[in-house]
Protein backbone atom coordinates (compact mmCIF):
# COMPACT_ATOMS: atom_id res chain seq x y z
CA UNK A 1 0.00 0.00 0.00
CA UNK A 2 1.56 3.39 -1.00
CA UNK A 3 1.93 6.30 1.58
CA UNK A 4 -0.75 8.24 -0.15
CA UNK A 5 -3.37 5.22 -0.12
CA UNK A 6 -2.48 4.54 3.55
CA UNK A 7 -2.62 8.48 4.32
CA UNK A 8 -5.84 8.59 2.59
CA UNK A 9 -7.81 5.50 3.67
CA UNK A 10 -6.79 6.33 7.66
CA UNK A 11 -8.59 9.64 7.11
CA UNK A 12 -11.75 8.49 5.43
CA UNK A 13 -11.91 5.62 8.52
CA UNK A 14 -11.42 8.90 10.59
CA UNK A 15 -14.10 10.72 9.31
CA UNK A 16 -16.63 8.04 9.23
CA UNK A 17 -16.10 7.02 12.55
CA UNK A 18 -16.03 10.61 13.46
CA UNK A 19 -19.23 11.11 11.51
CA UNK A 20 -21.32 8.58 13.00
CA UNK A 21 -20.75 9.79 16.34
CA UNK A 22 -22.12 13.40 14.74
CA UNK A 23 -25.45 11.42 13.45
CA UNK A 24 -25.64 10.09 16.90
CA UNK A 25 -26.03 13.64 17.75
CA UNK A 26 -28.33 14.52 15.60
CA UNK A 27 -30.31 11.64 16.90
CA UNK A 28 -29.73 12.48 20.52
CA UNK A 29 -30.16 16.37 20.28
CA UNK A 30 -26.45 17.06 21.60
CA UNK A 31 -24.25 18.95 20.46
CA UNK A 32 -21.28 17.56 19.42
CA UNK A 33 -18.87 20.37 18.47
CA UNK A 34 -15.26 18.75 18.61
CA UNK A 35 -16.28 16.04 16.79
CA UNK A 36 -18.49 17.66 14.28
CA UNK A 37 -15.11 19.86 13.52
CA UNK A 38 -13.31 16.52 12.88
CA UNK A 39 -15.79 15.23 10.75
CA UNK A 40 -16.03 17.82 8.81
CA UNK A 41 -12.18 18.23 8.88
CA UNK A 42 -11.31 14.49 7.85
CA UNK A 43 -14.10 14.24 5.33
CA UNK A 44 -12.98 17.08 3.64
CA UNK A 45 -9.42 15.74 3.72
CA UNK A 46 -10.69 12.37 1.87
CA UNK A 47 -12.05 13.81 -0.55
CA UNK A 48 -9.16 16.27 -1.61
CA UNK A 49 -6.70 13.75 -1.05
CA UNK A 50 -9.01 11.45 -3.52
CA UNK A 51 -7.78 13.89 -6.12
CA UNK A 52 -4.20 13.25 -6.03
CA UNK A 53 -4.30 9.22 -7.12
CA UNK A 54 -3.29 9.07 -10.61
CA UNK A 55 -6.37 10.05 -12.76
CA UNK A 56 -7.97 7.68 -14.88
CA UNK A 57 -10.63 9.83 -16.25
CA UNK A 58 -13.90 10.32 -14.73
CA UNK A 59 -15.03 7.41 -12.63
CA UNK A 60 -17.82 7.07 -10.22
CA UNK A 61 -15.25 8.26 -7.21
CA UNK A 62 -14.37 11.45 -8.81
CA UNK A 63 -18.09 12.65 -8.72
CA UNK A 64 -18.51 11.15 -5.67
CA UNK A 65 -15.48 13.32 -4.47
CA UNK A 66 -16.67 16.24 -6.42
CA UNK A 67 -20.51 16.44 -5.23
CA UNK A 68 -18.90 15.95 -1.81
CA UNK A 69 -16.68 18.75 -1.87
CA UNK A 70 -19.31 20.87 -2.51
CA UNK A 71 -22.03 19.20 -0.22
CA UNK A 72 -19.08 19.75 2.55
CA UNK A 73 -18.78 23.56 1.98
CA UNK A 74 -22.73 23.96 2.21
CA UNK A 75 -22.28 22.16 5.21
CA UNK A 76 -18.92 24.22 6.80
CA UNK A 77 -21.14 27.28 6.08
CA UNK A 78 -23.79 25.85 7.48
CA UNK A 79 -22.10 25.17 10.62
CA UNK A 80 -20.67 28.13 11.12
CA UNK A 81 -23.55 30.14 10.65
CA UNK A 82 -25.97 27.98 12.87
CA UNK A 83 -28.33 27.03 10.12
CA UNK A 84 -28.91 23.89 11.99
CA UNK A 85 -31.26 22.08 9.44
CA UNK A 86 -29.08 22.72 6.51
CA UNK A 87 -26.11 21.28 8.67
CA UNK A 88 -28.14 18.21 9.32
CA UNK A 89 -28.77 17.47 5.75
CA UNK A 90 -25.64 18.08 4.50
CA UNK A 91 -23.11 16.43 6.79
CA UNK A 92 -25.76 13.25 6.88
CA UNK A 93 -25.36 13.61 3.18
CA UNK A 94 -21.53 13.54 3.55
CA UNK A 95 -21.23 10.74 5.49
CA UNK A 96 -24.05 8.96 3.55
CA UNK A 97 -21.23 9.45 0.61
CA UNK A 98 -18.05 8.26 3.29
CA UNK A 99 -20.47 5.27 3.39
CA UNK A 100 -20.94 4.82 0.15
CA UNK A 101 -17.31 5.01 -1.08
CA UNK A 102 -16.61 2.37 1.85
CA UNK A 103 -19.30 -0.06 0.77
CA UNK A 104 -17.86 0.24 -2.99
CA UNK A 105 -14.08 -0.42 -1.44
CA UNK A 106 -15.17 -3.53 0.70
CA UNK A 107 -16.48 -4.96 -1.86
CA UNK A 108 -13.40 -4.32 -3.96
CA UNK A 109 -10.62 -5.33 -0.81
CA UNK A 110 -12.42 -7.24 1.51
CA UNK A 111 -11.67 -10.96 -0.53
CA UNK A 112 -14.57 -12.68 0.98
CA UNK A 113 -16.84 -9.44 -0.01
CA UNK A 114 -15.13 -9.63 -3.24
CA UNK A 115 -16.44 -13.25 -3.90
CA UNK A 116 -19.28 -11.98 -3.42
CA UNK A 117 -19.84 -9.19 -5.77
CA UNK A 118 -16.32 -10.12 -8.37
CA UNK A 119 -17.32 -7.61 -10.91
CA UNK A 120 -18.87 -4.65 -8.34
CA UNK A 121 -21.91 -4.81 -10.64
CA UNK A 122 -23.79 -7.19 -8.32
CA UNK A 123 -27.43 -6.48 -6.67
CA UNK A 124 -25.86 -6.65 -3.51
CA UNK A 125 -23.96 -3.83 -3.64
CA UNK A 126 -27.27 -1.55 -4.79
CA UNK A 127 -29.19 -3.17 -2.15
CA UNK A 128 -26.62 -1.85 0.58
CA UNK A 129 -25.94 1.60 -0.78
CA UNK A 130 -29.77 1.95 -1.03
CA UNK A 131 -30.23 1.47 2.60
CA UNK A 132 -27.48 3.30 3.58
CA UNK A 133 -28.66 6.44 1.74
CA UNK A 134 -32.57 5.33 3.68
CA UNK A 135 -30.73 5.18 7.04
CA UNK A 136 -28.95 8.41 6.69
CA UNK A 137 -31.93 9.96 5.35
CA UNK A 138 -34.08 8.87 8.33
CA UNK A 139 -31.52 9.84 10.71
CA UNK A 140 -31.17 13.63 8.96
CA UNK A 141 -35.38 13.51 9.49
CA UNK A 142 -35.12 12.49 13.30
CA UNK A 143 -32.17 14.79 13.57
CA UNK A 144 -34.54 17.79 12.31
CA UNK A 145 -37.02 16.95 14.71
CA UNK A 146 -34.57 16.62 17.74
CA UNK A 147 -34.13 20.43 16.96
CA UNK A 148 -35.58 22.78 19.79
CA UNK A 149 -38.59 23.99 18.50
CA UNK A 150 -39.12 28.15 18.48
CA UNK A 151 -41.11 29.83 20.55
Amino acid sequence: MSPLTLIHVGISLIGIGSGLVVVYGFLTGKTLRGWNLLFLTTTIATSVTGFFFKFKGVTPGIVVGAVSLVVLAVAVVAFRKGWAKTYIVTASLAEFFNVLVLIVQSFQKIPVLHGLAPTGKEPIIAVLQGLAFGVFAVFAVVGIRKLPKAV
